[in-house]
């Protein structure tokens, strides 16, 4: 999944794991587990209008019901925008 540069061969999992922590410390944040990331982006990925079957598909996900479910807390701000611009149309069409 992550390809040495310099090398070609792939990481070891714990490499790009310690690689992560080291960022994270160089940066002065807290610890994120790495997994975290995938969950970020699934997540801001969804709020900003990329649809759920792409998401899906970038996440190796079968089902899209799978990453539906997985990441619905995501499309919470999406509803309330939902209902904001159903309210705004109902209040011009009333």
């Amino acid at each position: 999944m992550f390809p040495s540069p310099i090398t070609g061969e792939m990481y070891y999992p714990d490499s790009v794991v310690n690689l992560h922590k080291k960022i994270l410390k160089d940066a002065g944040l807290g610890h994120i587990r790495f997994h975290d990331l995938r969950h970020t982006f699934a997540t801001l990925a969804l709020q900003n209008g990329v649809d759920i079957k792409t998401v899906s598909s970038m996440l190796g996900h079968y089902d899209a019901g799978f990453t539906l479910r997985t990441y619905t807390h995501a499309t919470r701000q999406k509803q309330d925008e939902a209902a904001e611009t159903i309210g705004n149309f109902m209040e011009q069409v009333m």
